[in-house]
């Protein structure tokens, strides 16, 4: 503030301004940009105590005034689409910024077999697109889809903002569930968000980053979580009020991700896969 010829008394800024500037304008792991943005708003805030004479008028930011210094939000935080749809997906990522929302689309179009994955995707997620068609088509006619469906359509996975590398294969499951969303038109639950890998047989593996994908969730108002079995000892590192909030389910199998994905828009998509699927889906809350 001193920089700028301010005082204590001549601005506040809130704490959910800040927290708003953090969320909405910065994504980093320190605060160099943070400084930057808060810096740009005491010079603005300066030029107006200026032009308008009000040297002895306090000027509160606070998060809803911060769109007038700042212009419009650089990132989206911790938003859903908020209503359940054919080939969209909310998995969960991790940056070094903490957990983030991902949401995974997928669509489905006459083609000929090919299938084209779009947002700075990296090797090791474009090979768990991979490993979640095989998966399907392996198992087409329980789905479904006919044996031979793929060779009739192209298949389209994006992940939204584009300008981001994404890399890893915690989104399988979440993929998987997308191109079988769009492939069978049974909408997905906007309330669910998951993370997994997936493999070929369609067992889920665990992940990193257990608990930075938790708080996301939460902050994104998401009510139930889907995460690896084998990652419910990482469970005790989520505050227990992040647990109570949320309903954490643990699962083996893709199967189970898609029965609990589908279930309220379709029930005889859960009693398709209940046939010959493991048993092993539990949660807490």
């Amino acid at each position: 503030m001193e920089a700028n010829g301010l005082k204590p008394e001549n601005i506040e800024i809130t704490k959910g301004a800040l927290l708003r500037i953090i969320r909405q304008y910065t994504r980093e792991a320190g605060v160099r940009n943070l400084e930057r943005e808060i810096a740009s708003i005491c010079r603005k805030v300066a030029k107006e105590i200026v032009s308008n004479g009000k040297k002895d008028k306090k000027i509160v930011i606070t998060s809803k005034s911060i769109p007038k210094y700042l212009s419009v939000p650089k990132y989206r935080h911790g938003e859903t689409e908020g209503k359940n749809q054919i080939g969209l997906t909310i998995g969960l990522a991790w940056t070094e910024v903490g957990g983030e929302l991902l949401a995974i689309e997928a669509s489905i179009m006459e083609g000929t077999g090919k299938m084209v994955m779009t947002g700075k995707l990296g090797d090791v997620m474009q090979e768990s697109v991979q490993a979640a068609l095989t998966y399907i088509r392996a198992r087409a006619e329980r789905f479904g889809l006919g044996k031979n469906f793929y060779r009739k359509v192209d298949i389209h996975v994006h992940v939204p903002e584009g300008a981001i590398p994404k890399d890893g294969p915690s989104a399988g499951i979440a993929m998987a569930t997308s191109i079988a969303s769009a492939l069978m038109k049974k909408k997905v639950r906007a309330d669910l968000a998951m993370t997994g890998e997936i493999t070929l047989r369609g067992r889920v593996l665990p992940i990193g980053g257990l608990k930075e994908k938790i708080l996301a969730a939460h902050r994104g108002n998401i009510k139930e979580v889907i995460i690896p079995k084998d990652n419910e000892k990482d469970l005790v590192e989520v505050p227990q009020n992040v647990q109570n909030a949320l309903k954490i389910i643990f699962v083996e199998h893709i199967d189970e991700v898609l029965k609990i994905a589908f279930e309220k828009d379709d029930e005889d998509f859960g009693e398709k896969v209940s046939s010959d699927m493991p048993v092993a889906s539990q949660s807490v809350n």
